[in-house]
């Protein structure tokens, strides 16, 4: 089918223009201001809807093989698509764990059976923090390598992986969790964004940290750009809206049996964290924002701060909440928050998206700002419900989400 997107303020490159885009066989065929309706079968009307890129979020967890009470390849696809995400990355903590072909299988058989839209896993970097995982045997079929949820505690196996690595031209994604020290302490995290930095200098292999929270890890990421190392990093949305203050006061008047939907490691931090997070979003010192969607079961959400596992939701909410808190709150311009959800994570992993121009592929998120609603769990796709976003007064809606020229989602 091909479709034309009328009249939208199209946001690509850094700018915005009013404009018409063609889609003709899963890519955009042109871009002009006078394409006729009767050129494709059919014409939506974007007159005052922002139309970007697809959105893309690497770091999220699917849960499937292993856990797929808590989210399936098909529920977790059809919750990107709701949150206007046409390229998702799926992190490895499943059961069997990619750490070499053979575990990566039942994943990419579900990928291929199930998904809404493009769906890329990725690698362990290695077998049980215990030796280097077959990263050669899995390059051909894996976004990146990762040990999230635990981190690579072993100096000498991180040093041999980012060699490993960089041969293989792919770039090592980094938990960073120092075990030495509790969760809440911020050397946890920043410990090991420091060791990792020293390894990179030393390797020259490509690194990106995952889920940034403290202001520590940002200094040092900072000089180790300046220093001309080949690092990036994410932040999350909750990071960039709440600090642990404010979720304390959140619990003591919703009820301790909420504490479970601010549950996330690394914790929120303080007051200081959050604003040295808004401050590196805007200056560029934070390349995207991910939203390490992790679901799990009402259940297990239920039982308080204390005792929940670790993980919320946030592929259906973060547009919005961060097209609310940022770009209305003036922290950045829309421009700035699609690179941070599109074009940058794009251009990092070399993928063939996050710019809308003819001859790409027509992944296409179609949003409108012109109306507020309140983020409701109940309506979501996922089989998750844990939000600390919930009851949230945000603008932003999605209307449209396109994946290779299919309409994968519709408001």
């Amino acid at each position: 089918m091909s479709i034309i997107i009328k009249n939208g303020n199209v946001i690509s490159g850094g700018t915005t223009q009013v404009c018409d885009i063609l889609i003709t066989d899963g890519r955009i065929g042109r871009i002009a201001s006078d394409i006729s309706g009767d050129e494709a079968d059919k014409v939506i009307d974007c007159s005052g809807k922002l139309v970007m890129p697809g959105l893309i979020d690497v770091h999220v967890h699917f849960r499937e093989p292993g856990f797929e009470y808590k989210e399936t390849i098909a529920t977790g696809s059809a919750a990107a698509a709701a949150g206007g995400f046409t390229t998702v990355c799926t992190m490895p903590n499943l059961d069997p764990s990619p750490w070499d072909l053979k575990g990566l299988g039942p994943q990419l058989d579900a990928i291929e059976k199930d998904a809404a839209v493009h769906v890329l896993p990725y690698g362990r970097i290695t077998r049980n923090g215990q030796e280097v995982a077959d990263l050669e045997g899995m390059a051909p079929y894996v976004f990146a390598y990762s040990d999230d949820g635990v981190g690579v505690q072993q100096d000498d196996l991180m040093e041999q992986a980012m060699v490993r690595a960089k041969s293989l031209g792919k770039v090592i994604v980094a938990h960073s969790e120092d075990t030495r020290y509790a969760p809440e302490d911020p050397r946890s995290e920043y410990k090991q964004v420091e060791r990792d930095l020293e390894l990179v200098a030393k390797t020259g292999c490509s690194y990106h940290v995952c889920h940034v929270s403290t202001k520590e890890s940002l200094e040092l990421i900072a000089q180790g750009k300046t220093s001309g190392l080949d690092v990036t990093c994410e932040t999350a949305p909750h990071y960039l809206v709440f600090s642990r203050p404010e979720i304390d006061e959140k619990i003591a008047l919703l009820g301790e049996e909420t504490g479970g939907r601010f549950k996330m490691n690394p914790p929120l931090r303080g007051a200081d964290d959050k604003v040295a997070l808004l401050k590196a979003v805007a200056d560029g010192t934070v390349d995207m924002i991910a939203t390490d969607h992790a679901p799990h079961s009402a259940e297990e959400k239920a039982k308080g701060f204390d005792k929940s596992l670790n993980g919320i939701l946030g592929l259906e909410t973060a547009f919005p909440v961060m097209y609310t808190a940022l770009v209305k709150e003036g922290v950045i311009t829309k421009e700035r928050l699609v690179e941070l959800m599109s074009t940058n994570p794009a251009g990092r992993f070399s993928l063939d998206s996050g710019e809308l121009k003819e001859g790409a592929p027509a992944d296409i998120t179609i949003a409108g700002t012109d109306e507020s609603f309140l983020i409701d769990p109940e309506t979501f796709k996922s089989k998750g419900r844990s939000t600390p976003f919930e009851g949230m007064e945000v603008s932003g809606r999605i209307l449209y989400t396109i994946c290779s020229g299919k309409t994968v989602f519709q408001k």
